[in-house]
């Protein structure tokens, strides 16, 4: 495909769009991750932090984060010609989880980005996915100077199910977020193929 065009002699294909949350905690690298992994500009919907949220919003481990999702981050990302994701980062705050039911509509899956510094911070993400029966893949975000872990110590920190996925990525990399994106398409596809095969047998 050549600047919208397809190339001579082949029809125009209708990519399939799909729909994919990234969440977790206060800070740990949302906004970040799809802004790294987005082709078009992302939208970002972030205020400074304030004097008045300072007792609410823990900063310990990010210290130099002066903002925040008040809403969502949109992005989207081609991984073939004929399969577009679209982004929705939600706010990591609890006072905006209102917004998690709606965003949620219609997806195909999940990213829950966790800091190995500050693994509690995701757990609610961790909790809301399960109770939804909607698919989800652990991206641990290795931020420089936290101590790494191996996947599967963090799954059993996490107390996940064998089959949820746990991949180290840096949300400031785009091939690495690119990596962590399939995962999540695979397993939800996996998912959605397993339950199938629940209600026919």
């Amino acid at each position: 495909m050549i600047f919208g065009r397809s190339e001579r002699g082949k029809p125009p294909v209708e990519p399939v769009t799909l729909k994919i949350l990234v969440a977790g905690g206060f800070g740990v690298g949302k906004t970040t991750l799809v802004g790294a992994v987005s082709e078009i500009k992302p939208l970002r919907t972030e205020e400074v932090l304030t004097e008045a949220g300072r007792p609410i919003d823990d900063t310990s481990g990010v210290e130099g984060k002066h903002t925040t999702t008040v809403a969502m981050d949109f992005g989207r990302i081609t991984l073939r010609e004929d399969l577009v994701l679209y982004l929705f980062g939600t706010p990591g705050q609890d006072r905006f989880w209102f917004l998690w039911d709606e965003l949620a509509t219609g997806s195909l899956g999940a990213v829950v980005l966790a800091d190995t510094r500050r693994l509690e911070d995701c757990f609610a993400a961790v909790d809301y996915f399960e109770r939804r029966s909607i698919p989800f893949v652990v991206g641990v975000n290795c931020f420089e100077g936290a101590a790494r872990y191996p996947a599967d110590d963090v799954r059993q920190a996490l107390d996940l199910d064998p089959g949820v996925p746990v991949v180290l990525c840096d949300a400031r990399d785009r091939e690495t977020v690119k990596e962590v994106l399939i995962r999540v398409v695979q397993h939800a596809m996996a998912h959605a193929a397993d339950r199938r095969q629940a209600v026919t047998t």
